[in-house]
């Protein structure tokens, strides 16, 4: 496995599996991501993420009723440098026609949208389907 190239400052984009990578210390993705997690604390990227995040995480720790990993998500969310972004009317229409056009899943539609909308440098992900987007500036964390 390479090594995560980030941009120089700007806002990441976080995909779900990222933020699941990061708080549960995957343990080849966790390695990989920990430049972006200095490079925010360094305070020269920010990240960001859909509150749809907080629905797709939050799956495993309710279904498994594992109230300390439940908590570590809500800090992780709740942190400074994350940037929690809302679900509109507008990015759901955008998601829609990309759901349409590119028959991109429901979730994936919404977080491309968002992305695309808020100008992220950078969309960080492990789903290659998100590369069809072509305004999506997607990195793949296996791919590296």
């Amino acid at each position: 496995m390479g090594q995560l190239v980030l941009p120089a400052a700007g806002l990441v984009y976080l995909d779900t599996q990222v933020v699941i990578y990061t708080v549960e210390k995957h343990p080849v993705y966790g390695p990989l991501l920990l430049p972006l997690w200095q490079a925010v604390q360094a305070g020269s990227l920010d990240v960001a993420c859909s509150d749809l995040a907080i629905l797709e995480a939050l799956i495993g720790p309710l279904r498994t009723k594992n109230q300390p990993l439940a908590t570590y998500y809500d800090q992780f969310f709740a942190q400074l440098g994350v940037r929690m972004l809302p679900i509109s009317v507008s990015i759901l229409k955008d998601a829609a026609r990309l759901r349409a056009d590119k028959k991109l899943r429901t979730p994936d539609a919404i977080h491309a949208s968002t992305a695309i909308a808020i100008g992220a440098d950078m969309f960080l992900t492990n789903d290659r389907r998100l590369k069809s987007v072509p305004s999506l500036p997607v990195t793949v964390l296996s791919e590296i």
